[in-house]
């Protein structure tokens, strides 16, 4: 990195205090109207500096009403400084950030939910080193854990923005009381659940892998769930750091168990048809049957809570709830899996350094988590915030030094992996290939060394 760079960024921060006299008598900065600033207390913005009329762009996978909620998270930070922050997302992101980064037209900051691609990205020397206030955040408000996630070859590139627990299958109280079904305590008890259900007539699971050009990635997490249970957190490490080879015996024992469900066409696909109608169904539309009872379960992390239609409530008495998937054995300690997204930047404008600061902040996190259906593992924000107890109860999970935490394994590999290989290896398995060559063809696929 050279000096400039270390000089600016080391001035951008005192340079703003200079204007918090203007900021504290004006209200806020800009063009923005008076009467408008009026309603906002900007003393939470005061250090970021003000810019007028400065755009910044950001890029990523948050589409429809999350998306909505993003950019209600920063407008306050807007108003304070000026900053126009200009969000694009799209589900075609994994494959147009390198188009756009290869073709010179990369946006100002990209909201990746891949580690492994960050990592890429990062050594193809397209991302900017993280600047000092950035660091300063992430090793005040988050773990080591999430820290190495955004830290590539020793630097630290990106930081982490938002966090969900996986693995969580979401139910109807009412129809499980009903039904006299009870919550599973091991996946022998899960897979006895699930016959029970079949044999009462009902179809016990219900799916949707459709996710444009990342179609296949929730059955990535199924699979990812099944190796953790199955062989344990440090099989798990030395898989995705490819110490073991991707069609590993135990991995494809993963597979199978998770292909005992999502293959069986006794088990699925609730309210929408048969097996092969999964990969086609969008995700977000994957467990919508459940409200009337045409499913029983779906797996699918903390973030769908956001995808339940408006006056849903998500309650232990409610109209849905979850539990964990549970362990191999009752009373195995249980792992769980997570994702996230790392906020990394092909620019470093004062402006940029501005947003990318206040993005990981506990400001923004409690910001954001206030507006519903998602949470952070950032350990500043007041988990009191979520907007359920299912997301508290996740948010607190994340924040207990206890908790065995583990990344999404296919965002931790290599991009070719993970956000390829692995999503089209799970669109061939569920179309009838066997786990074994499925393992096979995705283990040809990582880069050589």
């Amino acid at each position: 990195m050279s000096s400039t760079l270390h000089r600016r960024r080391r001035l951008v921060f005192p340079l703003a205090a200079a204007s918090v006299v203007a900021l504290t008598l004006a209200g806020c900065t800009g063009d923005i109207a008076a009467e408008e600033a009026a309603d906002v207390d900007c003393s939470d913005y005061e250090t970021y500096g003000s810019f007028d009329g400065a755009e910044v762009n950001v890029y990523g996978t948050i589409v429809e009403v999350e998306a909505d909620r993003l950019n209600e998270s920063w407008k306050d930070f807007e108003t304070c400084t000026g900053i126009d922050v200009v969000y694009e997302g799209t589900q075609q992101f994994e494959t147009q950030i390198n188009v756009r980064a290869q073709g010179g037209n990369p946006p100002d900051l990209a909201i990746t939910p891949q580690p492994g691609l960050v990592a890429s990205l990062a050594r193809a020397g397209y991302l900017k080193p993280a600047p000092e206030s950035v660091e300063a955040n992430v090793d005040e408000f988050w773990s080591e854990d999430w820290k190495a996630y955004g830290t590539v070859d020793g630097e630290l590139v990106g930081a982490p923005l938002m966090a969900s627990v996986k693995g969580y299958v979401w139910y109807s109280p009412s129809f499980f009381e009903e039904n006299g079904y009870e919550v599973p305590k091991s996946l022998e008890e899960l897979t006895t659940l699930s016959e029970q259900i079949a044999g009462d007539g009902v179809k016990p699971w219900c799916a949707g892998f459709a996710s444009d050009a990342a179609t296949g990635w929730p059955g990535t997490d199924w699979v990812e769930d099944m190796v953790l249970r199955l062989a344990g957190p440090e099989v798990y490490d030395q898989w995705v750091a490819h110490e073991i080879p991707f069609n590993d015996p135990q991995i494809v024992a993963a597979f199978d168990a998770a292909g005992d469900i999502l293959k069986n066409p006794d088990f699925v696909n609730g309210g929408y048809g048969e097996v092969n109608s999964i990969v086609s169904l969008p995700f977000g539309e994957g467990g919508l049957p459940i409200l009337d009872d045409q499913c029983a379960m779906h797996h699918q992390a903390t973030f769908y809570e956001g995808f339940w239609p408006e006056g849903t409530t998500v309650a232990e008495d409610g109209d849905v709830w979850a539990f964990l998937t549970p362990p191999a054995q009752e009373g195995d300690e249980l792992a769980i899996s997570g994702g996230g997204e790392i906020v990394a930047a092909f620019t470093d404008t004062e402006e940029v350094v501005a947003v990318q600061t206040y993005l990981s902040s506990d400001t923004w996190a409690n910001s954001r988590v206030s507006l519903g259906g998602v949470i952070s593992a950032n350990n500043g924000l007041d988990t009191a915030n979520a907007s359920s107890d299912l997301l508290k109860n996740a948010a607190e999970t994340l924040q207990d030094e206890n908790t065995v935490f583990r990344f999404d394994a296919s965002d931790l590999m290599p991009a070719a992996v993970g956000a390829n290989s692995f999503f089209k290896g799970i669109v061939d398995w569920m179309g009838g290939q066997s786990s074994q060559q499925t393992v096979d063809a995705i283990e040809q696929s990582w880069p050589a060394e």
